[in-house]
């Protein structure tokens, strides 16, 4: 498996210059008004990011105060979803980067400015295919691709061994729409690198060791806790690498909505990977009545194409985290 085609390929197209924008900086299609329901959740994330700012402290000097009286209250905090305003200072505490930017002054500005990186041309090459239809990322050359292109070829400087693989374009993006470049990189070393958690640079190593690791255990949890429907895949000739791959390569960023990977992040970045095992079987979960009864091909497209409902966090994670 090339290590630069871990994604589909995406040229972006030309999107309509009246087209309106969700809440995370997404192009949309259709807009509903539902003002009303817009109004009772402002009120209630309000008093949400209040609990959350008496929780961190100034510039987050009492999380770790706090995570060591309270763990169980952090937990169910961040299970419920990390009120969006905060997200960016809320995943540097819980992963490590903010103590590796600290203890690292001046690092990430010399890894810009006087390396050079061998994997120049691919991150070039890639930058328009990672959130093509998010403001921040459309303008060619713009702000954002600008930053993108700074932070991944930081990181190939940074780790030679690794160096650049398509599908960290994602997790760099998700991040840069909540913090700074140099906050980026430094929680993606975190990540590669194990700060807090195992370390995930073996997702992006040659030969891909992790995501094969990780296919493997997936298969066999499948048949676990889903045995008809392991069976049924079984049958069909269906692993996991056919349509699982890239949850873990991107940890859902790439083709999930972005509002349940955002809080797929939130619970990945505090309890690790097993967020992801659970929320790939929660789905399969969700969906095995439909799926037992597909042949191979209709497998395939049903497992790159969840219905809508299945998608949505508050009915799919309750459902992953009972696991």
């Amino acid at each position: 498996m090339d290590r630069s085609r871990g994604i589909n390929d995406y040229e972006p197209g030309p999107v309509p210059s009246e087209s309106r924008v969700d809440r995370y900086g997404f192009i949309k299609q259709n807009v509903s008004n539902s003002s009303a329901a817009e109004g009772l959740g402002k009120s209630r994330e309000a008093r949400r990011v209040r609990k959350w700012r008496k929780m961190i402290g100034v510039g987050g000097s009492d999380w770790k105060h706090y995570v060591r009286r309270k763990p169980h209250v952090v937990k169910r905090r961040i299970r419920k979803g990390i009120p969006d305003c905060l997200r960016g200072l809320v995943w540097q505490l819980i992963s490590g980067s903010r103590d590796l930017l600290l203890m690292n002054p001046g690092v990430y500005e010399q890894l810009v400015i006087y390396e050079t990186s061998a994997s120049e041309l691919d991150i070039i090459r890639d930058i328009s295919r990672t959130f093509p239809t998010h403001v921040f990322f459309q303008q060619r050359h713009g702000p954002g691709q600008r930053s993108l292109y700074n932070v991944l070829k930081a990181y190939s400087v940074f780790d030679r061994a690794v160096g650049y693989v398509q599908g960290m374009g994602f997790l760099a993006g998700l991040l840069l729409l909540y913090m700074s470049e140099e906050d980026a990189f430094w929680l993606l070393v975190a990540l590669l690198k194990g700060a807090v958690h195992a370390p995930m640079e073996g997702l992006y190593q040659v030969g891909l060791p992790l995501v094969q690791q990780y296919l493997f255990q997936f298969e066999h949890l499948v048949r676990e806790h889903l045995p008809k429907l392991g069976e049924h895949f079984s049958r069909e000739m269906i692993n996991p690498s056919m349509y699982a791959s890239q949850w873990f390569i991107t940890v859902f960023s790439y083709s999930f909505p972005f509002p349940l990977a955002l809080r797929i992040w939130d619970v990945f970045l505090f309890e690790g990977v097993k967020i992801v095992f659970k929320v790939g079987l929660a789905l399969l979960k969700y969906c095995h009545d439909d799926l037992i009864n597909l042949s191979f091909e209709k497998l395939i497209h049903a497992l790159r194409n969840f219905p809508e409902d299945a998608m949505n966090p508050d009915i799919l994670l309750p459902m992953a985290y009972s696991i």
